[in-house]
């Protein structure tokens, strides 16, 4: 009876050792949880990074737009002078003419008129002649005036969208270091989480296989103790093995991807990244030569080596082989980003709208393997 009472405990230990594993600190629950909010991190500073790409853009063409609109009003000014010197020498002109001949023709004027009206009409016309020129001269002045004012003010608005730009250079600078530092922390944690998912599995491992132990020790001496007990009138007879039987133990699996596989059509891919150096980034490029955006050139490099992979960069990291010996040819993963790695340290990438497919500096992130 005591025997039946100790197999029945041990096979509840063995139960609660199955149940409540112990785990090292931090838990993965938890690095998932600092992982989760690290990507709603990540995925903010991309979407602000977007819509700060998307006003320098505009900027860049009103300062364009805002430049044709000096260049026209120095124009406009340098005309406007040019009529107003030419108005003003025309009305000296005339006057020093009328005033060295003026004496002369006005008592012509007088002697020769039949009538006083006549008189009256030569003189109306000397004078609206000087009216007319006063009239142009200031229109000219007035004009020039209004072209100074507008060519100032154009000015500082130029000078203000200069100041701008330098302003949204420096925040998309911010934005992108930031989003480079959560992206990151993200492909720490994903080694963090890998690291303890290793140790809750070596954890639960180690508690199988001493639960297994002790229910084969409890069992060897129970089936012992009922030999014993059969046996009891032929104490002479050999004593029944009490040796523990052995428990196979499963071998440890191999992290993924520590065996290179096809190293041709790993260059194949490092070859075709080389050869889009300098091709744009396109939002949803899949052209190579004219526009890739990041995914459209690690499935374009994929494709040379005869390697179909999925479009999206969650999808391509979904179906390939994570490895932790990262290869000339893996694809290197972060939320949201997908490049080529082509060994020391560097990898090929189609970075973001405004800028064009060139080699980068490893950023962390997860390699995986389709070759």
């Amino acid at each position: 009876m005591k025997k039946i009472v100790r197999t029945l405990v041990a096979s509840v230990m063995v139960s609660s050792l199955l149940v409540t594993p112990v785990f090292a600190d931090p838990s993965v629950s938890d690095l998932q949880e600092q992982k989760k909010a690290k990507e709603a991190q990540v995925d903010s500073l991309e979407s602000d990074l977007s819509k700060l790409i998307t006003k320098i853009g505009q900027l860049e063409k009103d300062l364009t737009a805002k430049g044709e609109e000096v260049l026209q009003a120095e124009a406009d000014l340098e005309a406007a002078q040019e009529k107003e010197e030419e108005q003003n020498q025309d009305m000296r002109l005339r006057i020093k003419f009328m005033y060295e001949q003026g004496d002369l023709d006005v008592w012509a004027t007088f002697i020769e008129s039949e009538k006083f009206s006549d008189l009256v009409n030569a003189a109306d016309y000397v004078q609206n002649v000087h009216e007319y020129d006063r009239k142009m001269l200031q229109e000219y002045v007035d004009t020039k005036k209004e072209v100074e004012n507008l060519k100032a003010t154009l000015e500082t608005e130029m000078d203000n969208l200069e100041a701008l730009q330098v302003q949204f250079d420096a925040e998309k600078e911010s934005v992108n270091a930031a989003l480079n530092s959560a992206q990151s922390d993200v492909s720490s944690l994903n080694s963090a989480i890998a690291e303890a998912q290793e140790r809750q599995r070596q954890a639960e491992e180690a508690a199988r296989q001493e639960a297994a132990r002790q229910a084969a020790a409890e069992a060897a001496a129970a089936q012992q103790a009922a030999n014993n007990n059969n046996n009891s009138t032929s104490v002479n007879d050999s004593t029944p093995s009490t040796s523990t039987p052995s428990v196979s133990t499963p071998a440890p699996s191999q992290p993924a991807g520590e065996t290179p596989g096809n190293t041709s059509a790993a260059q194949t891919i490092v070859s075709a990244a080389y050869s889009q150096l300098g091709v744009p980034y396109v939002w949803g490029g899949t052209s190579p030569g004219s526009g890739l955006d990041c995914s459209g050139l690690t499935q374009y490099a994929h494709a040379c080596a005869g390697i179909s992979i999925p479009r999206n960069s969650e999808a391509q990291m979904a179906a390939g082989q994570i490895v932790s010996d990262g290869q000339p040819g893996d694809i290197v993963w972060t939320p949201g980003h997908v490049a080529i790695y082509i060994g020391g340290g560097q990898m090929i990438e189609a970075p973001m709208p405004g800028d064009v497919v060139k080699v980068s500096a490893l950023r962390g992130g997860t390699f995986v393997r389709f070759w």
